[in-house]
């Protein structure tokens, strides 16, 4: 028998005042997979990543969350998923570490790694004590990568999460998404920078402007090949 999707979007739309973003938008995800979503800016990556967490309503469409369909915000499927968007909710009057302390204490979900162990693997266990509003942004985005690690989600939905980050820190988060993969979870992300990932099945959607409907069954293929769709909207 082949389990539920983790999460399932059918015939999803999203409309902007009178301006179409997408309609008719499709998208299993499994456990244990990565799906990079693509497109030229205003496509409606970063919508379509907020109507996963709960954060905007869409104007049409299902959600089903592990097979069961889901009210817009359900508390269990946010109580699932660690989100990282443009804000980064990183309070600059605070050190790394009192940052992953509070967002711990604010969580609904599993304390996983600790917060020394996870700064070290994002290369900021010597910052760990310094104020957030004397890192650069690529540190600043270390430290918010870093609440991944410390709150345990299944689902990570990620919007750009490369941005400001160099090659050290590239590479760290590719390994992060890899081991989250292997342990079982999924990953849900956006990003204009091509990725390559070790281990783990990874297919990217490329949202193109252009055409009427958006249609994107992913797994209507085998769903652990490394796969490429263009998603025409």
């Amino acid at each position: 028998m082949i389990p539920h999707p983790l999460l399932e979007i059918i015939d999803l739309a999203s409309h902007r005042g009178d301006r179409i973003l997408f309609e008719g938008l499709c998208l299993r995800i499994h456990l244990g997979e990565a799906i990079q979503i693509s497109g030229p800016n205003g496509s409606g990556k970063t919508t379509l990543l907020r109507i996963v967490c709960g954060l905007l309503a869409p104007t049409a469409g299902t959600i089903r969350w592990q097979g069961s369909p889901i009210a817009f915000g359900d508390a269990d499927l946010r109580s699932d998923i660690g989100h990282l968007g443009h804000a980064k909710g990183v309070k600059v009057d605070l050190t790394p570490k009192e940052n992953l302390a509070f967002a711990i204490a604010l969580s609904e979900r599993p304390t996983g790694t600790p917060i020394d162990e996870a700064l070290d693997r994002l290369g900021m266990g010597a910052f760990g004590d310094t104020p957030v509003r004397r890192l650069s942004a690529g540190q600043r985005q270390r430290v918010a990568l870093a609440r991944l690690l410390v709150c345990k989600a299944r689902l990570w939905v990620l919007d750009e999460p490369f941005t400001a980050l160099d090659v050290q820190g590239i590479e760290a988060i590719g390994s992060m998404i890899t081991d989250h993969g292997k342990e079982g979870g999924a990953v849900l992300m956006s990003s204009h920078q091509p990725i390559s990932l070790e281990g783990i099945p990874l297919r990217t959607v490329f949202i193109e402007k252009g055409g009427s409907t958006t249609l994107s069954s992913l797994d209507a293929i085998e769903p652990w090949a490394s796969n490429v769709e263009t998603v025409r909207r």
